[in-house]
């Protein structure tokens, strides 16, 4: 496996302003954050970036969680998953969260699936006390296991995005290169802040990331100027590519770095989790992760 030190060194300084930049420097070993990757526009890499970004943390001996929170289920099927229980059992109440956890083929990451069921899950939260805190109840038990946490959330800003922003330590947000991308982006930065202001004041922006980049095309590489230019160090210095095996890799039920490492798009990832993993050291105590402990299901694992 590779230490995060192995990891390709990215061009630049980390995407954080001066005084973020500080406040992480301070921040004791990681145990326990929380990413949620959050974009209402659907097809702009969020369950990519989830997906890769949590195996290179993976690839670097980090023990993380993968929690597919999206009704499509893209991140489970994108590890070949198939489960008869899944986050929505967890969330209902009808079971623990350790006990739908399922290993993959890399030691140190772990997925907690989801399935269609959670389309309705938005009508049967509403009704719910506590409505938004749901997902941190369910999370409870699980959350300190692990080093990283990365939801991948639905394409919407419904009761399930606020659910993971009440629970997540941070943001990061994918962003296609496309003009009509750009159009979105300032309402869900407000959501951000309105959950920081009134449930969560822990809730950060780790990052905007930007996707399917291609420097030939004049309307991608003008979209890449607008958002650093407007939101600065903010926005991540490693971008992702348009790449092909990027799209290939969930047929293969892989992520990019396990089908084809040299590929453009499984580098860029190694890069970015290189970039965010500066900004939190390992942590002294050991974390060992639920699957690997007994906590995971036989059902529906993935055989290693």
């Amino acid at each position: 496996m590779l230490d995060s030190e192995d990891l390709i060194t990215p061009r630049g300084e980390n995407a954080l302003s001066e005084s973020n930049s500080a406040i992480q420097q301070s921040l004791p070993p990681a145990s326990g954050v929380v990413f949620a990757v959050v974009n209402q526009k659907g097809g702009v890499g969020k369950t990519t970036t989830a997906v890769n970004l949590a195996a290179s943390f993976a690839a670097a001996e980090r023990s993380t969680l993968l929690l597919d929170l999206d009704p499509q289920a893209n991140a489970t099927s994108a590890f070949g998953v198939t489960a008869p229980r899944h986050i929505y059992d967890a969330i209902s109440g009808r079971c623990v969260m350790k006990d739908i956890v399922h290993s993959t083929e890399l030691e140190f990451l772990d997925l907690v699936p989801a399935g269609r069921d959670l389309y309705g899950a938005e009508i049967e939260l509403a009704s719910m006390l506590n409505r938004e805190r749901q997902l941190e109840r369910a999370l409870s038990d699980l959350r300190e296991a692990y080093e990283f946490v990365f939801i991948d959330c639905p394409p919407s800003l419904g009761l399930l995005t606020l659910n993971a922003l009440c629970v997540a330590s941070h943001v990061i947000i994918p962003l296609q290169c496309e003009y009509y991308a750009l159009e979105g982006l300032a309402g869900l930065l407000e959501t951000v802040e309105l959950v920081r202001d009134q449930l969560n004041p822990e809730l950060g922006l780790e990052g905007i990331l930007l996707t399917m980049v291609d420097q030939r095309n004049n309307l991608s590489r003008q979209v890449d100027k607008e958002v650093r230019d407007h939101f600065g160090l903010e926005v991540f210095e490693t971008e992702i590519p348009r790449n092909v095996r990027l799209s290939e890799a969930p047929s293969q039920g892989k992520p990019a770095l396990l089908y084809d490492i040299h590929s453009k798009g499984a580098i860029s990832y190694l890069h970015l989790a290189n970039e965010i993993l500066r900004r939190y050291p390992r942590s002294s105590r050991a974390t060992v992760s639920a699957a690997s402990s007994g906590g995971s299901t036989a059902e529906g694992n993935i055989d290693e």
